[in-house]
């Protein structure tokens, strides 16, 4: 097949959308189909492809870590999509790439699919005041549903999604396809000893304190406020236990000062923001991977941790509960009490008992790799061909205006 991914940024970029259409475009292209993936580009004035990516002239958003937005609709792109000759469009975006996906799939003919990676309901307060809130909320849906309408099939990393969709409106049923992390990058055994032992030192991190760490973009959403709310009132510093909070963002000064506020920061490091392929040693000198959030459909952080070995303390979210097996790959807490429990759980276990645990979590994430979203994704992909053959049926003259595989004059 040949597939066209519509994605708002790219490499060299790094955010769980770029990394989940990596790692598809990968498995895809390692299962002998043709990818071409579409965004915008605020470094260049012409749409041109290069490597398998179309690059499309983008104004640069300052504010919002230097990405791109892109005009939705240009003759230029949809001419070279017509040359690409997609049989699918899959759009992972609702800004200016996803309609320009959108408007060229309905151009072209071609089946489209969509992926909702993002709960928006979470992020409103980004472009909306408190008392608008709920307005914002409302046209964040009524767009999704016009958006949902127009594709052929729906996808996201969480059955969140799927709530997301039906309280939109959505009737269509929603493909819930698990996140992929690049497994072999993230495996302890692979990451250089040099690199890993560099950033104990740099940070001072002594080897007899357990250590726990979030990794993610630091914006109100991802509830940091409460893991460092819940780490002053159970965590004391003879309990040898510190937290490593790794990313940047917008309330990343009103997290130091909360730390301060509340006396805990002999037990707590923020290191900034960290370039991707810099991240696998700093998640080796880890011990747990510990988050508050209740805003993520299936976090790529999270799962490199596992990854990594490193079991996940999770703040209860009942739609997501179930990436997380009490005992297998992590540990469930709902509270600070909970929250200080499961953390000295794991760092009075006996060296083989927490082996063993870290080696269920490996485990637990093994099955995704690349290849397997690639396969999950093509079952999608061959059941909208298989409907939309459906709907030919009656018509076979008209199959030679849409571009199936093998149809193609």
């Amino acid at each position: 097949m040949r597939i066209a991914l519509f994605t708002e940024t790219y490499l060299p970029y790094i955010n769980g959308v770029v990394t989940h259409v990596k790692l598809l475009r990968e498995g895809l292209e390692k299962l002998g189909h043709t990818v071409l993936v579409v965004t915008s580009d605020p470094n260049t004035h012409h749409h041109y492809i290069e490597d398998g990516v179309l690059h499309c002239p983008a104004v640069k958003l300052k504010k919002i870590y230097g990405y791109g937005l892109a005009s939705p609709y240009s003759h230029t792109r949809t001419k070279l999509l017509e040359e690409f000759h997609p049989d699918i469009i899959h759009i992972h975006t609702e800004f200016s790439m996803g309609i320009s996906g959108i408007h060229i799939a309905h151009k072209l003919k071609v089946p489209l699919v969509y992926t909702l990676h993002t709960m928006y309901d979470d992020y409103v307060y980004y472009v909306a005041p408190k008392h608008l809130s709920k307005l914002a909320r409302e046209v964040s849906r009524k767009y999704a549903r016009h958006l949902a309408h127009r594709a052929q099939a729906l996808t996201s990393p969480s059955e969140k999604g799927s709530i997301y969709f039906r309280e939109a409106g959505i009737t269509k049923p929603v493909n819930v396809i698990p996140n992929a992390v690049e497994l072999d990058r993230f495996m302890v055994k692979n990451i250089d000893p040099v690199a890993i032992k560099a950033v104990r030192e740099k940070y001072q991190l002594p080897e007899d304190k357990m250590l726990a760490c979030f990794v993610g973009r630091l914006g109100k959403e991802k509830s940091v406020d409460v893991l460092l709310d819940y780490w002053a009132r159970e965590i004391r510093p003879e309990d040898g236990i510190h937290l490593m909070v790794i990313g940047d963002g917008p309330v990343r000064e009103e997290l130091e000062q909360q730390a301060r506020d509340l006396g805990i920061t002999d037990m707590v490091l923020f290191t900034g923001a960290i370039p991707h392929a810099e991240l696998p040693p700093y998640l080796a000198v880890c011990d747990v991977y510990v988050t508050a959030s209740l805003s993520d459909t299936n976090s790529i952080s999270m799962l490199e941790g596992e990854a990594a070995g490193l079991p996940v303390l999770q703040r209860l979210d009942p739609i997501n509960a179930n990436q997380v097996i009490e005992g297998d790959n992590g540990y469930l807490f709902n509270s600070a009490e909970e929250l200080g429990l499961k953390l000295r759980k794991i760092k009075n276990m006996s060296r083989e008992d927490l082996l063993a645990l870290k080696d269920r979590t490996t485990r637990f994430v093994k099955n995704s790799g690349a290849e397997n979203l690639a396969n999950y994704t093509l079952s999608v992909y061959h059941a909208v061909y298989k409907d939309r053959l459906k709907q030919m049926a009656s018509r076979p003259e008209l199959l030679q205006l849409f571009p199936f595989p093998g149809n193609r004059k």
